[in-house]
């Protein structure tokens, strides 16, 4: 088969072939034919084998096999990133995914010719990350291709894994929000939904982490350095995007934006292949840049480099790192800038391809029919004005026809409950860098407050101001002259109406008694309203996440406890006015990425008790592993899987750290974005109390009472974050003297993994067996980690926040370990603290004697103690009541070690967070945004 000639497809049986498309492969492939490839001697150097290796002579298997072995080498020769000298790891896996990705663009075109030509409805996912890891293993896995592609690297001289390893992780994402986006990504191209991502390619990402004896360190991603496989630029598709200049009305009333800064933003587009059909979705991410034209020559020959290139540095740092400091007017300038660069960008071409697909005359108030675009949270708030702009300055629609179009084409999920996530941006700011942007939100503004008027009326201007006040996008800033003169009038209205009651009392006798001119003075002060005027200390600000809500046709949280909290707190006066925009939608995971492809043994396990695969495409089959839960047999195969990767975890611990663990003691994983809410500081001072109380104790009795424990953490802290950082240093410290100490050993280490991302928990997560979510209750909007390592039969320990609450439910009390103070008592346990009735427990006081006392090391940890102290003031007073939880938070550990000593007991609850986490599939979720919110169904391929 070997000396086959060179067929005209790389691609496989259950894919579309080259033929069928011939004349429109040419966007991406050059014709193989052109090549007799496989009639003269191949060579390539592989490093592994250190031989030449000719593909005449190479024995492959058939078919599948030997395309993707051809495809494989035809890449390293013809669309080489590296001299031909060697043909390296690095070598080997841009030849490889560039070989996968002709398979993905295949049926990328095909997906999107079938949508053209039927003219579906699309959903368009606008998010600021997209957290996707490594692409190499799930494309392969989604496209079936995983035996194909490691038998032909077998055959060059490579395993699949080592290859893999070779890819980095796309920085793109920073947590939870990017990772929960890819997820849905991966599930719409599964279930054949037709939509579309839209993000900015980021060039150097948020950051690398770097562990030093000073804690995190940052450096600049590289992971654009060797150039990214997965992507196809298309220089043919850019929009305009312009910033500052000003709004110039014409004689007939309309609106242009001219002067200004001006750039360029391009298309980059990333296939994301569904898992097992030929469905393969987009996700088009923008860079930016200027015309050549802006690159002052002049001054560069006149020594003034700066000056010669200022315009093409200000628009590529647009894209340069994902949340750039805001500290900075300059930060706050350019993270403004990437999101309107988003929005612009997306809604430019969104529009455009509606037009494309009308083919002829347009009809705009059919463009809710074929377009919903989803913003996931605030950061693409500014879709809703940039539509509207579009619509109407440069398509001719009136007002009402643009503000009636986006209404029923934009949506918003809301992330959060924490008041400095709930975006605020300064109208001077808005005003100077997006005039035309300001003058429709300000339009937006007044229809609010006019739908608030008519909703309350007028007769109770208390309760009016206080409503305006709280539901306008625009805070601290003057009412319109025609709402203020309500208040003037009615005002003047009171004046009257007394002065002719006096005069009407002067004939009549005086009142019967003194009740009732009582009554007659009260309801004249009832009537004198004062109007609330701008207060010039404060700062003036476009509330985004209230004009998400006034302009979206749907509001929805992301779990049942964080949906409530949306209503009848975060938007509760929003609610109250439009109740039937507000939904939840609980996240959810993909399970193909994680548990099919990084946790093979379980994988394999639950498809044999399962009696089949499904499961991977509808997660309800892992309900049947709850029967079997008592198995033996079951329980034999599960702790040897688990252990296989406790194993591999601690090899990679040793490779990334240093440190020697073992995988007899129980892992407890604490791995997300370090934040005070998220109480990483509680894990860690829950260590500092365990560690004490071993080094009291005897070796015998350290032995008898405590279980071996390996406590993980993970997560990077925000540059600018300074508390999140002393948290981080603090974790290092700690580990840095309790494994070292060779009283305790094996019964306790501390390890802290550095650059936590996508690939990292991958590693981690399957061989996890305690994980803790342990959010104060109430601030965390879902998590999708706890959904993850559920899934993979680890036990969490956590509080009554977020998704928690509906894990416990599904995957039984008795397996979850319960904590804390719940969301409804937390403002009345901070208030207890303002008046200074707090009793701190006598453990967490020991607790943090003990780390002042310097046993971790000479840094100064006052600030961080301190911040847990005291009953008032910024960054005191434990807001996140770390002191109030500790005390249930150390006896709820010591259940943790009792349950963990009984192995059987311990599997059996294993078993059961697995079988309980069917409800958290991400196909779940986008069944549900796709049926309640988008109205859009799936297309299926012919």
């Amino acid at each position: 088969m070997a000396s086959l000639p060179f067929s005209a497809t790389c691609s496989h049986s259950t894919f579309i072939g080259f033929n069928s498309r011939a004349g429109n492969l040419d966007l991406f492939f050059i014709k193989r034919s052109r090549f007799a490839f496989s009639r003269r001697n191949f060579f390539i150097n592989s490093v592994a084998s250190d031989q030449k290796q000719d593909l005449k002579e190479a024995q492959v298997p058939e078919e599948a096999s030997l395309d993707t072995f051809v495809c494989i080498k035809y890449h390293a020769e013809f669309t080489p990133s590296f001299s031909p000298d060697h043909f390296e790891l690095p070598r080997a896996f841009y030849a490889t995914a560039e070989s996968v990705r002709d398979s993905l663009l295949i049926n990328w075109n095909a997906t999107y010719e079938y949508y053209e030509k039927i003219n579906v409805k699309q959903a368009y996912y606008l998010s600021m990350e997209y957290l996707q890891g490594r692409a190499l293993l799930n494309a392969i896995g989604n496209l079936e291709l995983t035996g194909a592609c490691a038998e032909a690297l077998k055959k060059l001289g490579y395993n699949l894994e080592d290859v893999a390893r070779e890819e980095p992780d796309a920085a793109l994402g920073n947590g939870g929000l990017g990772r929960l986006a890819s997820c849905f990504l991966d599930s719409l191209a599964t279930l054949n939904y037709p939509a579309w991502g839209y993000g900015l390619r980021y060039k150097y990402g948020l950051f690398k982490q770097l562990i030093t004896k000073d804690g995190q360190e940052e450096v600049a991603e590289n992971w654009l350095e060797m150039g990214n496989p997965w992507e196809v630029v298309r220089n043919d598709v850019s929009y305009p995007i312009k910033f500052y200049g000003e709004v110039i009305s014409s004689p007939d009333g309309n609106k242009q934006w001219v002067g200004g800064e001006n750039v360029m933003a391009i298309a980059y587009d990333v296939p994301i292949p569904g898992y097992k059909t030929k469905t393969a979705i987009n996700l088009r991410l923008w860079s930016t840049k200027v015309a050549p034209q802006e690159f002052d020559l002049c001054a560069f020959n006149a020594g003034d480099h700066a000056k010669a290139y200022s315009a093409m540095k200000n628009a590529e740092k647009i894209c340069y790192i994902l949340y750039p400091g805001d500290v900075s007017l300059e930060g706050k300038t350019l993270r403004l800038k990437q999101q309107y660069t988003l929005c612009s960008a997306s809604l430019q071409d969104i529009i455009a391809r509606y037009e494309k697909r009308s083919e002829g005359t347009v009809n705009w108030e059919n463009f809710p029919d074929k377009v919903a675009v989803q913003m996931n949270d605030t950061h693409p708030t500014l879709c809703i004005p940039e539509q509207i702009r579009i619509l109407m300055d440069v398509k001719g629609l009136s007002w009402e026809q643009a503000w009636n179009i986006t209404q029923r084409t934009v949506a918003y999920t809301n992330h959060t409950v924490l008041p400095e996530a709930l975006e605020k941006w300064s109208l001077e700011l808005m005003q100077k860098l997006l005039p035309r942007h300001i003058e429709i939100i300000r339009r937006i503004d007044g229809e609010l407050i006019q739908t608030i008027i008519a909703e309350y009326g007028t007769e109770d201007l208390d309760l009016l101001q206080e409503k305006l006040k709280q539901m306008r996008i625009l805070d601290n800033i003057e009412l319109p002259e025609s709402v203020s003169e309500l208040f003037v009038k009615s005002e003047k209205t009171s004046l009257a109406d007394a002065t002719e009651e006096d005069d009407i009392s002067d004939e009549e006798t005086e009142p019967a008694d003194e009740k009732e001119q009582f009554e007659e003075q009260d309801m004249e002060e009832k009537n004198e309203v004062t109007l609330i005027e701008p207060d010039p200390k404060l700062p003036k600000m476009v509330r985004m996440a209230n004009l998400c809500v006034a302009a979206g046709y749907a509001v929805n949280g992301v779990a049942e406890i964080h949906s409530e909290i949306v209503k009848d707190e975060v938007f509760n006066e929003f609610y109250k006015l439009w109740p039937e925009k507000f939904q939840n939608k609980t996240n959810g995971v993909t399970p193909r990425r994680w548990i099919r492809f990084c946790n093979p043994d379980l994988s394999k396990i639950i498809t044999k008790w399962t009696g089949s695969e499904d499961w991977a495409v509808d997660t309800e089959k892992f309900k049947i592993l709850r029967k079997f839960a008592d198995n033996e047999d079951l329980q034999s195969e599960w702790r040897k899987a688990k252990r296989r990767n406790k194993v591999k975890v601690a090899s990679f611990l040793r490779e990334k750290t240093g440190y020697i663990v073992s995988p007899d003691a129980m892992f407890d994983v604490q791995v997300k974005r370090i934040h005070e809410y998220k109480r990483q500081l509680l894990n860690i001072m829950g260590v500092v109390y365990r560690y004490k109380k071993m080094k009291e104790m005897s070796h015998e009795e350290r032995k008898a009472c405590f279980v071996p424990r390996v406590c993980i953490f993970g997560g990077k802290a925000f540059a600018t974050y300074i508390q999140a950082k002393r948290i981080v240093k603090f974790i290092t410290d700690v580990g840095a003297t309790v494994n070292h100490d060779p009283e305790i050993g094996d019964l306790l280490k501390v390890v802290f993994v550095p650059d936590y991302n996508v690939s990292v928990a991958e590693m981690l997560i399957p061989g996890s067996e305690l994980s803790q979510h342990i959010s104060t209750a109430g601030m965390e909007a879902s998590g999708t980690s706890n959904m993850k390592f559920a899934m993979n039969g680890c036990i969490l320990i956590g509080t009554l926040d977020g998704a928690n609450v509906e894990i416990r439910q599904e995957v039984g009390e008795e397996n979850f370990f319960l904590f804390g103070a719940q969301a409804h008592e937390i403002a009345g346990l901070r208030k207890e603290r303002t008046e200074g009735k707090f009793v701190p427990d006598s453990r967490f006081e020991e607790v943090k004697a003990y780390v002042r006392s310097g046993v971790f090391g000479p840094y100064n940890y006052e600030e961080l103690m301190g911040s847990l102290e005291g009953n008032e003031g910024y960054g005191r007073a434990d807001y996140f009541l770390v002191g109030k939880d500790f005390p249930s938070y150390i006896e709820c550990q010591e259940k943790v070690d009792e349950a963990y000593r009984d192995q059987k007991r311990w599997t059996k609850m294993s078993i059961l967070n697995t079988a309980g986490s069917y409800k958290f599939s991400s196909d779940r979720t986008i069944h549900e945004y796709a049926r309640d919110i988008w109205r859009i169904d799936p297309v299926v391929l012919p």
